[in-house]
């Protein structure tokens, strides 16, 4: 008789961290050529890329994973896509669990103006993060980082977000990984100061039906509602008199095709 070859081992999700959703609060504070700030409270999932959520067939609108809204948008799972991006960049895929920190889609829109992988080695350390931005002219670019010891790490910007900041300057991020709280913090720092810093802080709560029930009723359609608050805001620094600067052209990244 002849028996099929075992299934490759997967990968351990780490217990107890994943899949969690935290309830958040972002808040962006500009220091000039005005000055202002913003808040906005939402929520956010932290999951496994090899073991991602299974919700009831009814609950699947609220939270989708597709692979189209990260990266490239091509490849056939999420993990594929971001090893894509690392081997582009030279960097070995990672051989223990990858824990990605995003937005789902909500009822068919998602928007993403920041998801991070924090990639695990074997033994559990971590061996680098990737921030993966998005703008809101559907454009995408991903960044390789390798913090410190105090989770701090430092690039150059490279890519078109707020119409009212250049293409330069550093980003100069803090990512701890989510625990019992959740606190990142991205600052940029240009020629001319500091004009923006933006920090996400939340805290953790299941991701099973019942917190994304609770989560989805205090913020309905959030991914939409996240998009519309930046528009608004964007309007609002206009009317300031902030002046709009040119939108270069997006060059696509090796390994986001």
């Amino acid at each position: 008789m002849v028996r099929a070859a075992p299934a490759p081992a997967a990968r351990r999700a780490p217990d107890g961290t994943v899949p969690r959703l935290y309830r958040c609060e972002v808040r962006h504070a500009r220091t000039g050529p005005v000055r202002y700030g913003l808040r906005h409270r939402t929520y956010m999932w932290l999951v496994d890329l090899d073991h991602l959520p299974r919700l009831p067939l009814a609950l699947r609108p609220l939270a989708r994973f597709d692979p189209r809204d990260h990266f490239g948008g091509t490849a056939p799972t999420l993990r594929a896509g971001l090893e894509r991006f690392l081997t582009a960049r030279g960097e070995e895929a990672p051989d223990g669990p990858v824990l990605m920190l995003t937005h789902a889609r909500v009822l068919g829109h998602v928007f993403n103006p920041l998801t991070l992988y924090w990639c695990h080695r074997a033994d559990g350390t971590t061996a680098c993060v990737v921030a993966e931005v998005h703008n809101t002219y559907g454009e995408r670019h991903a960044y390789l980082l390798r913090p410190d010891a105090h989770h701090r790490a430092t690039t150059p910007k490279e890519f078109y977000v707020s119409p009212f900041n250049p293409v330069d300057g550093d980003y100069r991020m803090r990512l701890p990984e989510p625990g019992e709280r959740l606190d990142v913090t991205v600052r940029l720092d240009r020629p001319d100061g500091k004009p923006f810093v933006a920090t996400l802080r939340g805290r953790p709560g299941p991701g099973g039906p019942a917190g994304l029930l609770r989560a989805a009723a205090r913020h309905p359609w959030a991914p939409l509602a996240a998009s519309a608050a930046i528009r608004f805001h964007g309007i609002r620094l206009y009317l300031k008199g902030l002046p709009v600067q040119r939108r270069p052209r997006h060059h696509q990244q090796e390994g986001m095709q």
